[in-house]
This record gives structure tokens, C-alpha cells and sequence, in this order.
């Protein structure tokens, strides 16, 4: 069997790789289904990586902390709105802004199904299921890898698909530029102050690399907890 830990490694980045995409094509798509086809029309509706990679933040960055044992972090590229399309610009742009957590969510909501459904298929599955529900990303189980070399790796793969898309609605919803909670909050802020929020910087960028995860895990981790309740009941 390959180094354990790499192969977490590349499941994580597979794993982060579609859920960035997934959230930045729900943003285009309900942009488009509001008005603003500006994201159709460059090809950005789609669950396709190569069209919403950004070299540095999809790639370099995600790669060089998995292997280096650093904190995983990544971004894919902004998805272009053009909100003057929309007939109802408030409502429509924080809709818009609302859809890229809401696809992760909805994500993480399947693949906590899909665990279920392998958990139900075979003692193999229920074992494998158990055992990522204990382990979390610890690591890998090598004797239930040899024992089933499907629904194991299945199990791990959901299991991740399931924090890291919660971990990623939760992350973005953080009231930060530039991440999509900022748009919700400056459309409610009075127009004197919207400049300034906007204008955060290096605050907002040092409060999401050093507080940024620890507060996203700790909204869901009451989340995930019930989560793994659940598998480990089935």
C-alpha cells in the first residue's frame, strides 16, 4: 500500500478541489437563473476544476500544506457577477452570494447520505464507515483498506466531502472581505461605513489565516458531532 498519509493527502485535495468548484458554479448559476449570465457566458456554470482553478490559491497553496503538514487552505477564482442585471439588486446579489454555502452545505448533506448508504450495503461498509467516523482525518485504516479496497477508500472520500463542504460554507459565511458573509453584512451596513468595511485589508486577511479556521470548525463541529452520532448508529 502507498504512504497512508499521502493518500489522505490527495483524497483532501481531490475532495477540496470539486467542492471550490461546486460553490463557485452554484454562484454563476444562480446569477444566470436572476439575470446575469455573465458567469454562462465564461464558462463558469460548470463542475469542471479546470474553469474555476486559480494557479495559486487551487494548486500551489492546497499542495504545499498538504505535504507539509500545514493547515489546508485554497480558493478557486471569483466568479464574475455583473449586478446590474439583476431586476432586484439587494435581494438577488446576497441570493447569489448565499448559493456558494448553501451548495457545500446541500453537499455535505449528501455525502453524509451516501455514508449511510455504504454503511447499509455490507459488514465491510458498516466497518469502514464506523472506523472514518472515529478516526476523522487522523488517518488511514491500513488493515480495513486490504480487507475492503472499495468501500473503504469510499467511505474516507465521503466522509471528507462531508467536513470539508461543511468547513467551507461555514468559513465563507465569516463576516470577512472578501469572502461572501462580507456582501451579506455590507448590503445591511449604512452607505458612510460600506467604504471603510471594504477597505479592511490586512485586518480582514489576519483575522481569517489565524482565526478564520478555528471559528468555522467551531460553528460546525456541533454539526459534524450529530453527524458521526448518526453513522455510528446506523
Amino acid at each position: 500500500m502507498a504512504n497512508p498519509a499521502i493518500v489522505l493527502a490527495i483524497f483532501e485535495f481531490v475532495v477540496l478541489l470539486f467542492a471550490l468548484s461546486l460553490h463557485e458554479a452554484a454562484h454563476g448559476w444562480t446569477a444566470w437563473r436572476l439575470g446575469d449570465p455573465t458567469a454562462r457566458m465564461l464558462g463558469r456554470v460548470t463542475l469542471n476544476p479546470a474553469k474555476h482553478i486559480d494557479p495559486l490559491g487551487t494548486i500551489l497553496l492546497p499542495v504545499a500544506a498538504l505535504f507539509l503538514g500545514l493547515p489546508l487552505i485554497g480558493w478557486a477564482k471569483p466568479t464574475p457577477v455583473t449586478s446590474r442585471n439583476f431586476a432586484h439588486y439587494k435581494r438577488d446579489d446576497m441570493l447569489v452570494t448565499l448559493a456558494g454555502p448553501a451548495s457545500n452545505v446541500l453537499a455535505g448533506i449528501v455525502s453524509l447520505l451516501v455514508l449511510a448508504v455504504i454503511s447499509a450495503t455490507s459488514p465491510a461498509g458498516k466497518a469502514s464507515v464506523q472506523s472514518v467516523a472515529l478516526q476523522g482525518l487522523s488517518g488511514l485504516n491500513a488493515q480495513l483498506m486490504a480487507i475492503s479496497p472499495i468501500a473503504y477508500p469510499l467511505a474516507e472520500i465521503f466522509y471528507i466531502a462531508m467536513l470539508w463542504n461543511l468547513f467551507l460554507a461555514a468559513f465563507n459565511l465569516l463576516p470577512l472581505p472578501p469572502l461572501d458573509g462580507s456582501h451579506i453584512v455590507r448590503h445591511w451596513l449604512p452607505f458612510k461605513w460600506q467604504a471603510t468595511f471594504d477597505r479592511l485589508g490586512i485586518l480582514s486577511i489576519f483575522l481569517m489565516l489565524f482565526f478564520g479556521g478555528r471559528v468555522a470548525m467551531g460553528l460546525i463541529s456541533p454539526v459534524l458531532g450529530f453527524f458521526r452520532v448518526l453513522l455510528l448508529s446506523i
